[in-house]
């Protein structure tokens, strides 16, 4: 792949756009090519992984079985991109599109986990590349009520008391993570208005959950090839 190929991000709602992972990018030097489903944008073709740097596939309110054709063609999408190595990093949605596309069940939770919180670090995530470095606890956003089990030899990297996966590796580069730390004040003022009764996330709550979460968004970026 050519060093100038952009990295694609598939966008299932206005709302819940790419933060500070678009801004790392930038910062990298690279490009976004943003694929906006809520448009009625097409996912790429399997081949078209060939033409990317990285591949991020966002969060939604639509779940992994719902009957929408354009979920089977990002599955399809997301397992021809691990299957070359890509950097990969699917966020709530896109962490459980990940794990339903390497063969792992995907149900629904115990009960919907929303708002500002945390995760706690794994045994796994000592020596991971993005984690390794970051705090346990770790503040996150969460806005989820489903989960998942663990693809075939996926290393899981955090969870806490209310979800056990809340984020995993397969390989080097291919990441789940059920929580957001892609925060950024303007992607939180995006998601106001939209938030369920009584969920508040508050501006000195985002930038704690980015302080945090915008080495992990580097980190993931610098994944990518140079060559």
């Amino acid at each position: 792949m050519a060093a100038s190929a952009p990295w694609t991000v598939i966008q299932h709602v206005a709302h819940e756009g790419p933060g500070s992972i678009a801004t790392a990018v930038g910062e990298a030097g690279g490009r976004v090519n943003t694929v906006r489903i809520d448009r009625g944008e097409r996912v790429p073709d399997p081949a078209a992984v060939s033409a990317m740097t990285g591949l991020v596939v966002m969060g939604g309110p639509m779940g992994v079985h719902d009957e929408l054709g354009w979920l089977e063609d990002e599955r399809a999408l997301l397992r021809a991109a691990v299957r070359i190595g890509l950097p990969v990093l699917g966020i709530c949605l896109g962490a459980q599109q990940l794990a339903a596309a390497l063969g792992a069940p995907v149900t629904k939770g115990p009960s919907p986990e929303l708002g500002v919180g945390e995760v706690h670090l794994r045994v796994g995530a000592l020596d991971d590349p993005l984690f390794g470095p970051a705090p346990s606890p770790l503040p996150c956003v969460h806005w989820h009520s489903d989960t998942f089990e663990l693809p075939a030899g996926a290393v899981l990297l955090a969870g806490n008391d209310a979800y056990e996966h809340q984020a995993f590796r397969v390989g080097e580069r291919a990441y789940g993570l059920q929580f957001h730390v892609e925060m950024t004040a303007a992607l939180a003022g995006h998601w106001g208005p939209h938030l369920p009764a009584g969920v508040v996330v508050r501006m000195a709550d985002v930038a704690h959950v980015s302080q945090a979460g915008e080495g992990i968004v580097r980190r993931f970026v610098a994944l990518a090839p140079t060559a």
